[in-house]
């Protein structure tokens, strides 16, 4: 019997993804008039309230409330929170080790890619993106779906390279009945998406999704690390990504280590690729560079391809990639890895 391995995703209208889209714009509209901004924010939502709070080093002014509410207003929230900002600079301490070249935290970082998807993604990461994108495709372009309210879920189970199980949790107008929902969602989703197959379907499985937003459940920047990464199909070392800025390598070397294992796969090198990275704060080389191709790849030659072909130090990874523009905020919703817009996803020739 084949392992069973499941992820999910969210939409853009989740709690924790309002957050994390904040604090991602707000990076990018500091990056936009300085690039060299130092940049640390957090966001928090609950019923009728957003704060964003952290630490700023930046040339640019930016005015978050106006911001926020631009944010909260595109993602198709109506009301209107009340929003606080505490916002102060990053701490000298800190800034000792950055404006050395050094990292901005030390921590353990990790990049995956596998050849079961054109994206080289794990199948259940990539096919639950793909359910929370068309929910929030169908809300905004379908006449049919008007009903649909931005907060929603996914879930996929895969056994093999066959699904065996979806859960489609969607906020949705109180007048509209849950056998309608259904009969919908798998026509205009669900079978265009996965297919025809003998899986388990749930849609709204408590049988009610109205209330949703900051109104039904808090929101945190940082707090979808999973569904940002790999579905939790590999380690993580913890530290999330958005809000930001490069100098902070949660952020710069978890896409380094998805650059290199992507484009380890992608060479044809290994058919499975983990990359492993670990810093002290303030020093510019890793301590650690480790490689595991699962069997699938030679794990010394590999490695040896890794350590001369790739630098690990934080400005060589944001000069490399080009992680002083403002790139950040398409990141915030539907992970962080597969767009290929993105450099982190760019393949080249090794």
């Amino acid at each position: 019997m084949a392992k069973l391995f499941t992820a999910e995703s969210v939409t853009s209208g989740h709690p924790d993804k309002i957050c994390d889209q904040i604090s991602d714009t707000i990076l990018d509209a500091f990056l936009e008039q300085d690039p060299k901004s130092r940049v640390a924010v957090e966001t928090f939502g609950s019923s009728g309230l957003i704060v964003v709070g952290g630490e700023v080093t930046s040339k640019g002014s930016v005015n978050v409330p106006s911001l926020v509410n631009k944010i909260y207003r595109e993602i198709g929230y109506k009301d209107k929170p009340k929003i606080v900002v505490n916002i102060s600079k990053q701490s000298p301490d800190i800034a000792l080790g950055v404006d050395t070249g050094g990292a901005g935290d030390q921590g353990i970082m990790y990049g995956y890619a596998t050849d079961e998807t054109p994206e080289l993604l794990p199948l259940p990461v990539v096919l639950a993106h793909r359910l929370t994108r068309g929910l929030e495709d169908l809300r905004r372009n379908n006449a049919k779906f008007s009903w649909l309210r931005p907060d929603g879920k996914s879930q996929v189970t895969v056994e093999g390279k066959k699904v065996s199980a979806i859960v489609v949790s969607c906020q949705h107008d109180e007048k509209i009945e849950l056998a309608e929902i259904r009969k919908l969602l798998l026509k205009n989703l669900i079978k265009p998406i996965i297919g025809s197959g003998d899986y388990q379907v749930l849609i709204n499985p408590t049988g009610r999704f109205v209330t949703g937003g900051f109104v039904a459940d808090t929101g945190l920047t940082g707090r979808k690390i999973m569904v940002d990464t790999y579905g939790g199909l590999i380690p993580h070392g913890g530290g999330c990504f958005s809000g930001k800025d490069a100098s902070k390598v949660d952020r710069s070397a978890a896409y380094m280590a998805r650059f290199v294992a992507k484009n380890i796969v992608a060479n044809k090198l290994a058919k499975k690729c983990l990359v492993s990275v670990a810093y002290a704060i303030g020093k510019k080389e890793p301590l650690m560079v480790e490689v595991e191709t699962y069997k699938t790849g030679d794990d010394n030659k590999t490695k040896k391809i890794v350590t001369e072909k790739f630098d690990f130090s934080p400005l060589a990874i944001i000069e490399r990639l080009g992680l002083r523009k403002p790139i950040f905020a398409q990141t915030a919703a539907y992970g962080h890895f597969g767009k290929n817009s993105l450099p982190w996803e760019k393949i080249i020739k090794i």
